[in-house]
């Protein structure tokens, strides 16, 4: 069942997104093995701790045991006796530009995953279904790396200096104006790491007698700078505008704790696309709620620019909105551009503020002369600015790409979570046991992908995640799909039983937030 929402007019597209319940009787197994794993575990720390079976994880010198423990036990139990059964899964070294194919190195492990030894073989031409390639810029050959190569050889790799000091090049500014005309926002400015552009500049736009209002999928970036900022955070659960109103209606009715004093600033913490559930942010509700009780709103488009919308400018353009609604617009570079590094556009006074009052601003080293000439020219691709339509049919493969391969997985009976227009797609696999062997049987057949678990995850609901790219080929996807649909019949992951139920409780066409005039 495909929910399509015209919630009050906000929404000019449908808005087709839906969760599959978890059937009974597969929580209820996964549970179980849970539960017999965690009993094996303290059997085989019983057997460790009396010498019967070889320690091999962190522990302390004999003559540091009357100390305060470095190693917390328990805080270990999962990663020894868990994660370390599937460990194989993740890690894994690629030699290869990681394009719609890679070449991986074969490694072997002959003590259950505690340490690995490289065979010397290369696995050659894997199909790539876990990078977030999302438009194919990843690649060793092209306009794109002979621009970044000439800017190599004229600049050099690295700056060695702040953007403040003497690391603001002309290329730095180039990109930044170009990612300002490329939202449609005033200004805009560039920073060395993606994470560190959400940690470290959510400090400086709020502090203590602030509220932060979080969506409970936010990603580990947007938390930490949450945290760290010292503002009080309020958590709603997840694309819930029913939940984010009544916080944002407590807040203005009862202000700060103990004084009462209204909240310094309010803002709403939301992502364009979240990266372990597919799902893309309801934004003309969240819009309309922010200008209702007069609050801002940052937005994380990091897996959403370049990979939505008509034109590849994220989830503002997919639903057809203003820029200039969205007060703090963020994004990364090492997704659709194939590069590295975050960027903020906003208001000329945001970005001027920030210029001067973020941590990674002042004290983080310019970015890298040719990683900002990669991201130049792919963005300069997308508008069209190169004068070819590569970019443009770029975003268009990258749609039909995500419909195509979400629609058969579907009709093959997994259960698949998400919007039918995210190029995220997680396939739920639930069981712990079944982690690890759903990586192992697709590499077997040549196909890398990511497989998640807890605590990245609910305990519940592990899952594969495969990130689509336009650079996917549909005989790519369907060699992919053949494998994927004959491990789901051999580790029978077939679960869906067609009874999607929607993400909120309210019927979609109800109409609960109206703009109020000023």
């Amino acid at each position: 069942i495909n929910h399509i929402v015209h919630n009050g007019g906000l929404y000019k597209r449908p808005f087709n997104e839906a969760f599959e319940e978890t059937p009974m009787l597969v929580a209820v197994l996964t549970y179980v093995g849970y539960g017999v794993l965690t009993l094996f575990g303290y059997l085989r720390d019983f057997m460790r701790q009396w010498k019967i079976e070889k320690c091999q994880n962190a522990t302390e010198r004999e003559e540091q045991k009357d100390f305060v423990p470095l190693y917390q036990d328990f805080e270990n139990f999962y990663n020894r006796n868990l994660y370390m059964r599937i460990r194989d899964s993740w890690n894994r070294p690629i030699c290869s530009v990681p394009g719609a194919k890679v070449d991986m190195m074969e490694r072997v492990s002959h003590d259950y995953n505690w340490t690995f030894t490289y065979t010397g073989r290369v696995i050659k031409d894997i199909i790539n279904m876990g990078s977030y390639n999302y438009l194919g810029f990843a690649q060793n050959a092209g306009p794109c790396q002979e621009a970044a190569a000439k800017v190599l050889s004229q600049y050099g790799a690295g700056v060695c200096s702040t953007r403040q000091e003497m690391g603001n090049l002309e290329k730095h500014e180039e990109l930044e104006k170009l990612v300002a005309r490329f939202l449609g926002v005033e200004s805009a400015m560039a920073y060395g790491m993606g994470f560190a552009t959400n940690s470290m500049n959510i400090p400086a736009l709020v502090g203590k007698g602030c509220l932060i209002l979080s969506d409970e999928l936010n990603h580990a970036s947007l938390v930490l700078g949450a945290r760290l900022s010292g503002a009080t955070i309020r958590i709603f659960k997840h694309n819930n505008m029913q939940s984010l109103e009544k916080l944002l209606k407590d807040a203005i009715v009862h202000g700060q704790p103990r004084t009462r004093r209204p909240w310094k600033k309010i803002l709403i913490l939301v992502e364009g696309i979240y990266s372990m559930e597919g799902s893309i942010v309801r934004l003309p509700e969240v819009i309309a709620l922010k200008k209702k009780y007069k609050s801002y709103l940052y937005l994380d488009e990091a897996h959403s620019i370049g990979a939505l919308g008509p034109s590849g400018r994220g989830v503002v353009e997919y639903f057809g909105l203003n820029p200039e609604d969205v007060d703090i617009m963020m994004g990364t570079f090492t997704k659709s551009f194939g590069a590295a590094g975050g960027y903020i556009g906003g208001k000329k006074e945001l970005i001027d503020y920030l210029r001067t009052n973020s941590h990674s601003a002042v004290y983080a080293t310019s970015m890298s002369p040719p990683v900002v000439e990669q991201i130049i020219t792919s963005v300069k691709c997308i508008m069209g600015e190169d004068g070819t339509t590569i970019g443009e049919a770029r975003v268009q493969q990258l749609a039909e790409n995500t419909r195509y391969f979400r629609r058969r997985l579907k009709e093959m009976g997994f259960i698949i979570y998400g919007n039918e227009d995210s190029p995220v797609v997680p396939l739920m696999l639930y069981m712990p046991a079944k982690i690890g062997a759903f990586g192992r049987e697709m590499l077997k057949r040549n196909i890398g992908v990511v497989v998640v678990g807890f605590p990245a995850t609910p305990i519940i609901e592990s899952r594969a995640r495969f990130c689509l790219s336009a650079a996917h080929t549909k005989e790519m996807l369907d060699t992919a799909l053949k494998e994927i649909n004959e491990v789901g019949d051999l580790l029978q992951l077939k679960y869906s039983r067609r009874r999607l139920v929607p993400l909120l409780d309210r019927p979609f066409d109800e109409t609960t937030y109206e703009e109020t005039e000023d």
